[in-house]
């Protein structure tokens, strides 16, 4: 059996998380990791499928809808949680992941959130018959497929401006003349960004409008903390742990659900303030072409 340091567990953890995580979670995982990523039968594929059978069981108690039996659910919850964070710092420590690990992480999670949202609403209606909590599980299954989608095609825009931007810059020394427009609009593929060329700044607007946030943003990030502080996960943890725990499932979940909603939006509106920028540093390096 191999030993890791704990400098070396603790390499793992991401530089910026939720604090869900950061506060509740990698406390318990990391000395955990620890202990068991020098056993070779603890993989991370293994971990990641009893993080999913956990979920199913906490989906399981979810049903029964008597407050024991969401305690239940909402302490196996967490602990699938734990068990899926554990799976990338196993992953990151050994080197060991694989593609396939992570499309099944991702999968099993998706599955997770799907049963359990329909234990822990449905099984509510099926004790009351009240159709609210059947809409309440649908605004679970809209928020939560909304913030992936938005994630996702928001990072896929980032990623474009910034690749485009740096093909804009190394064809306009190349040539000398105006190719670098054509390149910025897509003409060249994707991808051929070089690794080392440097990162174009697109968020020179949202830094010059809230500055008192960026402090906030870069005191939360010495902790390793983002700033996005009713993210995916925190919504996650407050509808499937505090609802149930607490016995106030329903307003657990629309308040969170608002709460994250409005999150969104905010990260929606530095994206647009992004475009702009990125939109008037394409427009200057026109310019400082065509004068040259």
């Amino acid at each position: 059996m191999s030993t890791f340091s704990a400098e070396r567990v603790r390499a793992t953890l991401k530089d910026r998380d939720a604090w869900w995580t950061v506060l509740l979670v990698d406390p318990v995982a990391t000395p955990i990791v620890r202990r068991v990523a020098g056993y070779r039968w603890v993989t991370p594929n293994r971990i990641t499928l009893v993080a999913f059978l956990l979920g199913l069981v906490a989906a399981a108690a979810f049903w029964q809808a008597t407050w024991g039996w969401l305690a239940v659910g909402a302490l196996l919850f967490h602990l699938s949680f734990v068990l899926d964070c554990m799976d990338g710092k196993v992953a990151r420590l050994r080197g060991d992941g694989s593609a396939f690990g992570a499309w099944l992480d991702f999968i099993g999670d998706r599955i997770k959130d799907l049963t359990c949202t329909a234990g822990l609403f449905g099984g509510q209606w099926a004790v009351t018959g009240d159709d609210r909590w059947l809409g309440l599980g649908a605004l679970v299954l809209f928020v939560n497929m909304f913030r992936y989608l938005n994630g996702a095609q928001m990072n896929k825009v980032r990623d474009d401006m910034r690749e485009r931007m740096e093909r804009a810059r190394r064809a306009a020394g190349l040539d000398g003349g105006l190719r670098w427009v054509e390149e910025a609009m897509d003409v060249l593929p994707a991808g051929t960004a070089s690794a080392g060329a440097s990162v174009a700044d697109i968020n020179d607007d949202f830094r010059a409008r809230y500055g008192r946030f960026v402090g906030l943003r870069n005191a939360l990030r010495r902790y390793r903390i983002r700033p996005h502080l009713v993210s995916g996960i925190e919504f996650q943890m407050f509808v499937f742990i505090v609802g149930p725990l607490t016995g106030r499932v329903a307003l657990v979940t629309l308040v969170t659900g608002a709460l994250l909603l409005v999150f969104e939006a905010g990260l929606i509106y530095k994206l647009w303030l992004s475009t702009r920028s990125f939109e008037r540093q394409l427009a200057a390096l026109r310019e400082s072409v065509t004068a040259g």
